[in-house]
């Protein structure tokens, strides 16, 4: 039986695939259309991350697909509903990148509350800028805001709180009588009261018709002119546009993107100019470790799915 896979991996997972099945092995092949569609013509699973589109003519290319893997938990690159009614099993790396997404969440706020990582080249210079970057904020005591309440937003909460921060949150699918937010000492609102009452807020939520543009002009307006906004969901539950205007205005304290509308992101952007904004480029759930966990757990999922 073939695995196809598109994107990196790490190699003791291949390696345990390989040992049972015929794997294919390129993470070249999410840019070159032609070559992926050919290798899945006799292909049983494929695995993926992001950035390859799991949908249409490729699932098309794929008639005896059984297994598709995606080495993260984000799932809107996969024809969900396609692959079910083909029969074929979606599976994601549900938890295994969690921690890396939450680390990332608290380390960006601690930039850039701080406000002062940035004057490595003032400082080498001479120019010793001690004055304006004197007037830098501590995490402890302020308040942490998650838009979403999952297994990411809850281990970010517990970081949050043994670093001294109270943390209130929103989600549309847990109920505020839960008893899931009083055991992670979260306490429940609305989205708008989130927003207004947070220090920072950190956005957990899917991309979907509900939260598309979900953080838009009219809601940065109602976050504090000194709150720090940070997105590792989905690029699209943020509007670019009036993020980058409400913090040239100074209507946000700044903010940190990983994700993006549409990835890269293009050249030119609004975001391009923006200031007190730290980009990156979709890696808040990949580090050395997650990597291995995320790895580890498709390999061993995949195989089991495709055993008898």
């Amino acid at each position: 039986m073939k695995i196809v896979i598109t994107e990196f991996m790490d190699e003791p997972a291949i390696e345990s695939l390989r040992a049972r099945f015929d794997v294919t092995y390129d993470p070249t092949l999410v840019d070159s259309n032609d070559s992926l569609r050919a290798a899945l013509a006799d292909a049983v699973a494929l695995i993926v991350r992001n950035r390859t589109q799991v949908r249409g003519a490729l699932l098309a290319a794929g008639p005896r697909l059984e297994v598709v893997g995606r080495l993260g938990v984000g799932l809107d690159n996969i024809d969900v509903d396609a692959c079910e009614r083909r029969g074929i099993a979606v599976i994601p790396a549900t938890g295994a990148n969690a921690l890396a997404v939450a680390e990332y969440v608290i380390g960006t706020a601690l930039l850039l509350l701080r406000g002062a990582y940035g004057a490595t080249a003032a400082v080498a210079a001479g120019t010793w800028p001690r004055g304006a970057l004197s007037n830098g904020r501590e995490i402890a005591g302020k308040t942490l805001g998650l838009i979403g309440f999952g297994g990411i937003g809850r281990l970010t909460a517990g970081l949050a709180r043994g670093l001294g921060m109270r943390v209130i949150g929103c989600d549309a699918m847990v109920a505020a009588t839960d008893p899931a937010w009083a055991a992670a000492g979260v306490t429940p609102l609305a989205l708008d009261g989130v927003l207004r009452q947070a220090d920072v807020v950190s956005l957990h939520v899917p991309l979907n018709a509900q939260t598309r543009n979900l953080i838009d002009a009219g809601r940065m307006d109602l976050m504090k002119t000194d709150a720090i906004l940070i997105n590792t969901a989905r690029g699209g539950v943020v509007d670019e546009a009036a993020l980058a205007a409400a913090l040239k205005a100074g209507r946000l304290g700044g903010a940190a993107l990983d994700v993006f509308d549409a990835e890269p992101l293009a050249a030119g952007s609004p975001l391009a100019d923006a200031p007190n904004l730290l980009l990156t480029p979709h890696i808040a759930g990949v580090t050395r470790e997650s990597n291995a966990r995320v790895s580890t757990m498709i390999a061993e999922r995949v195989a089991a799915a495709l055993s008898p």
